[in-house]
């Protein structure tokens, strides 16, 4: 469940807007995917630095280095925050669009597929962190899945943050930003201390408290094997009867625990992986409906087509006229 703050912000149904940009940005490099042969991937938090698991930078300079081009749309192998004080254009993520504005704070998670479109400078941080970033500086994963701020699938509307909160989350990234192009003894260690304040800071404002990073229940635990479970068998299974077997517990049990923790069914969330999916395929690959289809779980194309409707009051075949003829 995302706080009241950031249901409010509803969003706005856009075209998908694409452009190809030609001078990448100093802090990722693009790999191409196979699955998806058109879905450019970052694969690097910083394409200078090899072995860098940390980078930041200020928005306003990524903006004027690329000559205010806009990138194509893309996904990244880690974690994403954009610290945004002042910006006006749209923020795409898996095919939902939000508005930029100011004091916003919008969340990436790695794999999801998102496009910034500014129609001019903003004023900000655009901050990446890996996996391997956490582990060096005893950040558990753990950590990173109790917060409810990393949204996989679904909706992933910005934190819209009080004046006073946003001032405290801007004051512990401008102290990461120095000490990031500084040359302090242990400034990863710092780094990752800041940041783990911004993010509990940050997670303070929605509806669900973050845990302590050194504690962890059993309805913790439980939701990270569930989403595990679904990440590898949601192209085939598609009941909650299935997971909760897997999880050796109730379907009623698994559901309880998914919406308490999460503000959805066990159900819903499924749904959400499996219709985030049929999006990326629809728009980047060529693949027909009934291979979709196939390819998800659905041994008829009816069945397929009836199911992305239901849950996005539109066809596949108009989904993917709307997306790629904008």
């Amino acid at each position: 469940m995302i706080s009241t703050q950031r249901s409010k912000l509803h969003s706005i149904s856009l075209s998908f807007i694409s452009f190809k940009l030609r001078n990448e940005s100093n802090n990722s490099q693009p790999v191409e995917v196979s699955s998806m042969n058109s879905v450019k991937t970052y694969q690097k938090v910083n394409a200078e630095q090899e072995s860098a698991s940390f980078s930041i930078s200020k928005m306003e300079d990524i903006y004027v280095k690329r000559n205010g081009q806009v990138d194509e749309p893309h996904r990244h192998n880690y974690y994403t925050v954009l610290i945004i004080r002042q910006a006006k254009g749209y923020h795409k993520i898996d095919f939902t669009t939000y508005e930029l504005a100011k004091n916003q704070i919008f969340f990436v998670a790695p794999g999801q597929v998102h496009q910034v479109i500014e129609t001019e400078k903003s004023i900000g941080y655009a901050m990446t962190f890996s996996n391997q970033f956490l582990i060096e500086n005893s950040i558990p994963i753990s950590f990173i899945d109790s917060l409810n701020l990393f949204q996989n699938y679904g909706q992933a509307p910005p934190l819209l943050p009080a004046e006073k909160q946003f001032e405290l989350i801007t004051n512990f990234a401008d102290n990461i930003f120095s000490l990031f192009h500084g040359d302090t003894n242990m400034k990863n260690i710092s780094m990752g201390s800041f940041l783990k304040l911004l993010l509990i800071e940050c997670n303070n404002i929605c509806s669900i408290n973050p845990i302590e990073s050194d504690i962890d229940t059993s309805g913790d635990n439980l939701i990270r094997s569930f989403k595990k479970a679904v990440e590898l068998n949601y192209k085939k299974e598609h009941s909650t009867t299935f997971y909760a077997s897997e999880l050796f517990i109730s379907p009623d049990h698994l559901n309880r625990t998914v919406k308490a923790k999460i503000g959805k069914t066990a159900k819903d969330y499924i749904q959400t992986r499996i219709i985030t999916e049929a999006k990326r395929l629809l728009y980047f690959t060529d693949l027909s409906n009934k291979e979709i289809g196939y390819e998800l779980g659905f041994t008829e194309p009816g069945n397929f087509s009836a199911f992305f409707k239901k849950n996005t009051q539109i066809s596949p075949s108009s989904f993917k006229k709307n997306e790629t003829n904008s």
